[in-house]
């Protein structure tokens, strides 16, 4: 009987193990005792990614438990998003979005989601903002310089983009149409991928997050045209504004947030809220997201309503110009 006994006992360790309880203990909750994934949208090594990477490890130590990160790229974000739309509400699935995936893309593509809809806001984790750069070998030194290179070889410039109806691709309509030049769009499952070949110098051009170029920047393999806002970055202030440039009023905000499927309970939201905010507060995040050029948001700004108040802000601002400029996935 004691070795049939020790035999059940076994069993029922490893059934409670993965139920999440522990014999002769209270259950845990969800996020101290099944690991998170965190979907990314676009292949690793891009910005986003590399936010969710300096996220991961800390949101983990605040939830005890681990936080994996799943690179889903593709169609402009759109695949991670349906994945996580449809996933179990239960806190053990979440993704990081941004701009273009939680505002963009929905104005663009017929989607199987809803991007306000069919999500539970988190946090809001950084506010950004892109940069005008070029491969390191381009003719043109200044904005004004590149915007007359273009001029000059219409329709042979290319400019990388982390594919059809992202923020890079949307920004770069937008400056053919304020600048009356004319290029080629390159898409890419990333703007990972994107900056490589920059680098390699394989494309010319991109419109891309400042957390994605700065590193490249300064280290010398790109050059640096134009900050998309209205002040320059206080981690790369010899970058001029896109006013100081003589592009004045192309700004694009890039921020980014997190999100849980639709449904998820308020404890589980509240949980991993909290546990965000204390990962933001942390001055080796602050110090490590500055230097990608990107500004943490205030405390109040940080909230679930927040979020939701501020998407909903942005897609009735950006629905009617990507509309009226018939941008389209190519």
């Amino acid at each position: 009987m004691r070795g049939l006994w020790a035999g059940l006992r076994g069993h029922v360790i490893v059934i409670c193990a993965l139920m999440g309880c522990a014999v002769g203990a209270a259950p845990a909750s969800a996020q101290s005792s099944r690991s998170v994934t965190l979907v990314v949208p676009f292949a690793a090594g891009g910005p986003t990614d590399t936010l969710a990477r300096i996220l991961s490890e800390r949101i983990a130590a605040e939830l005890h438990t681990t936080v994996v990160v799943e690179n889903v790229a593709g169609a402009s974000g759109s695949i991670a998003g349906a994945r996580v739309a449809r996933a179990t509400p239960d806190g053990t699935t979440i993704t990081i979005g941004h701009w273009g995936t939680h505002v963009l893309n929905g104005a663009i593509f017929k989607l199987p989601y809803d991007v306000l809809a069919d999500f539970e806001p988190i946090a809001t984790i950084a506010m950004g903002t892109q940069l005008i750069v070029g491969r390191k070998s381009l003719e043109a030194n200044s904005l004004k310089d590149m915007i007359a290179w273009l001029k000059a070889n219409p329709g042979k410039a290319t400019a990388g983009t982390a594919g059809a109806g992202t923020g890079a691709h949307v920004a770069g309509v937008f400056f053919k149409e304020k600048t009356g030049t004319d290029f080629q769009f390159v898409p890419y499952r990333g703007a990972g991928p994107a900056m490589i070949d920059l680098v390699a110098g394989q494309i010319d051009i991109m419109f891309d997050q400042a957390s994605n170029s700065l590193p490249q920047y300064k280290n010398g393999a790109i050059k640096a045209f134009a900050v998309t806002s209205p002040t320059r970055l206080a981690s790369a202030p010899d970058i001029p504004t896109v006013d100081e440039a003589g592009l004045p009023g192309l700004y694009i905000s890039y921020w980014h947030g997190i999100w849980a499927p639709k449904n998820t309970p308020k404890d589980i939201v509240a949980k991993l809220n909290a546990a965000i905010v204390t990962v933001l507060a942390d001055p080796a995040v602050k110090q490590r997201f500055a230097e990608l050029g990107q500004e943490i948001p205030p405390v109040a700004q940080q909230t679930p309503a927040a979020l939701a108040a501020f998407q909903k802000a942005e897609t009735e601002k950006w629905w009617p110009i990507v509309k009226a400029a018939d941008i389209k996935p190519e």
